[in-house]
């Protein structure tokens, strides 16, 4: 069955894989690694507020990420996009309209 929404199934799926780079990172990165991921998720909830849709957050990240790579170099390193994928999959979580990882739909 294909997709009605591609762009954010694609969204998801990069941000699921950052959450997993996090995961397989050094035991020595993974504490700037983090550190990164929680500035991130502070300028997406300033950014966006705390009450959103999935929808809404995928908008964000398709209009780019150059500003959360900066917040990201500024803590990890080179491990920027792993970073911002993983702080996006996390902060997808809290959207009003998400449900263990998909979409839930209102009548």
């Amino acid at each position: 069955m294909e997709s009605v929404h591609p762009a954010l199934d694609n969204a998801m799926f990069q941000w699921r894989d950052g959450e997993q780079r996090l995961r397989s990172a050094e035991l020595a990165d993974q504490a700037y690694l983090e550190s990164a991921v929680w500035e991130v998720l502070k300028e997406i909830r300033r950014r966006l507020g705390s009450s959103f849709e999935i929808g809404e957050l995928a908008e964000l990240y398709a209009a780019g990420t150059d500003w959360a790579e900066d917040i990201a170099q500024s803590r990890a390193g080179t491990e920027t996009v792993a970073a911002v994928d993983a702080a996006f999959a996390r902060y997808s979580r809290e959207a009003s309209d998400y449900a263990g990882g998909r979409m839930h739909f209102r009548a």
